[in-house]
């Protein structure tokens, strides 16, 4: 088998993590976990993206070094990792979290700059242009509405006129057309359609610098003391550089050129990572992606998150109510891995009652209670492992998590139905081996079904197994909400 890389975008550190970014990371971990689980070797990054005029300004209106900013906000993120504070990530057991000020990042983006440059895909020339500081990224105006505000962040974009090097995009137009008419290099389809378009449409050149007179938080520009990366150039070469590029062995090796490489990251990122960051890797003569996955964005009540409407969600405080794998199951199920979903409160406190506290833990506690009380020692079986089903592993592989969690929740309702008809609880007093019979038979379902939670919610899977095993009623699984 082949190995297994795959990574998470890198968030701005210009603000406390938001659940669109929870959501990628536990996308990220459960296909980590789902791969270790079959037996392969798995390379899990993730990290954060700390350079650029947008983080340069926020530390500047706090009156902040810029090291001291991005250190702070690249620890709230690194915390997402805890299993219980946070969101149980497990890229410390193969993978890295990345921080695009680490010298070593950093020394890797100088190599990225001057394999371009030394393929003849870097010059130098004036440009104005209207810039989005949000997206770091000069846009023509027919990308934006009708005041020239970008389409993102609704915000107007400023007209900058500056030397800048720029990277020759449109050299790559042919190659990434052909790139990108193999099916499956992007997921979901309509995304690949959506890069296509955007290719056929016509290729231009983009900046890859700022002047430092106006921009100096950035990585110096090889050989042009005046110049600083453009932050995208930048950062997308975390990708290879946490692997222990431009070292050719090792990491780099196994997991990149030998590997099977996957990247998820939002709709809004199509061009920055199938298009501009596939380019950078053809000049630099290194292997394609293999495979992108984008999400759709999440809003609440209908709009888009945001501080000054009051509706932003934080993950802390999603953990914090209803606990981490709780968590990782109301993202993991209820936001769309394609589409925009809407999330709102009221609705997490719903779908956590319904699907968890009324089914999962409600079914773990009637079966192990049962097992507890009528099932002698002697009598208890012995459990091994199942092969996972087929519609559970062609979900996970399609990246459809909300598709795999449906199929376990739907035998979770048929070994309801099962102690519903079966009344065990009855059979007891009229048979009582038969009712250790049905007993098993529910406990043999119960540790099949369990299986399948490791890759989603590995702390609970863990507790029920045990709690199967030694037959004994867990402690109360999934609390009821205080209102």
């Amino acid at each position: 088998m082949k190995a297994k890389y795959i990574t998470t975008t890198l968030p701005y550190v210009n603000s406390d993590p938001h659940i669109g970014f929870a959501y990628e990371l536990v996308q990220a971990d459960a296909i980590t976990r789902y791969w270790r689980l079959l037996g392969q070797e798995v390379f899990f990054n993730t990290g954060t993206d700390e350079h650029g005029q947008k983080i340069a300004d926020k530390a500047d209106e706090k009156g902040e070094s810029r090291q001291a900013y991005v250190d702070y906000y690249a620890n709230e993120f690194k915390k997402l990792a805890d299993a219980k504070t946070g969101l149980n990530l497990s890229y410390a057991e193969g993978g890295n979290f990345i921080r695009t000020t680490d010298e070593a990042h950093k020394m890797a983006a100088q190599e990225m700059w001057r394999r371009c440059a030394t393929k003849g895909d870097i010059y130098k020339k004036k440009y104005k242009g209207l810039y989005c500081v949000g997206c770091e990224l000069f846009y023509k105006e027919d990308e934006l509405d009708e005041n020239k505000c970008c389409l993102i962040h609704g915000k107007p974009t400023t007209e900058v006129e500056e030397e800048n090097y720029f990277f020759k995009l449109s050299n790559y137009q042919t190659y990434l057309e052909e790139y990108l008419s193999k099916e499956g290099v992007i997921v979901p389809e309509w995304r690949r359609q959506e890069a296509i378009n955007f290719v056929k449409g016509g290729l231009q050149d983009f900046s890859i610098s700022r002047e430092k007179a106006r921009l100096n938080w950035g990585v110096p520009v090889p050989g042009d003391d005046d110049q600083v990366m453009y932050v995208w150039f930048d950062a997308l070469t975390n990708y290879i550089s946490t692997l222990g590029w431009p070292e050719e062995d090792g990491d780099f090796k196994k997991f990149w050129t030998g590997g099977e490489v996957v990247q998820l990251g939002g709709k809004d990122q199509v061009r920055f990572q199938s298009v501009m960051w596939q380019a950078m890797l053809r000049s630099a003569g290194v292997k394609a992606t293999d495979k992108v996955v984008y999400h759709g964005f999440i809003n609440s009540g209908g709009q888009k998150m945001s501080k000054s409407l009051g509706n932003v969600i934080s993950p802390y405080e999603m953990i914090a109510r209803y606990g981490a794998d709780a968590t990782r199951y109301l993202l993991l199920r209820h936001v769309h891995p394609f589409d925009d979903s809407d999330v709102t409160l009221e609705k997490l406190d719903e779908w956590y009652t319904a699907g968890l506290v009324n089914g999962l833990g409600n079914l773990v506690s009637r079966i192990t209670n049962m097992a507890e009380k009528y099932v002698p020692e002697s009598k208890r079986l012995q459990f091994s492992e199942e092969e996972i089903f087929p519609e559970f592993n062609n979900s996970i592989n399609a990246f459809r998590f909300d598709s795999a969690i449906d199929f376990i929740w739907h035998e979770i309702g048929i070994l309801d139905q099962e102690i519903q008809d079966r009344e065990p609880f009855k059979l007891v007093k009229v048979d009582e081996q038969k009712a250790i019979e049905v007993v098993n038979e529910l406990m043999k379902d119960l540790y099949w079904i369990n299986s399948y939670l490791f890759c989603l919610m590995p702390d609970t899977a863990d507790i029920i197994k045990k709690a199967i095993i030694n037959y004994k009623k867990p402690e109360n699984l999934f609390p009821r909400l205080e209102k």
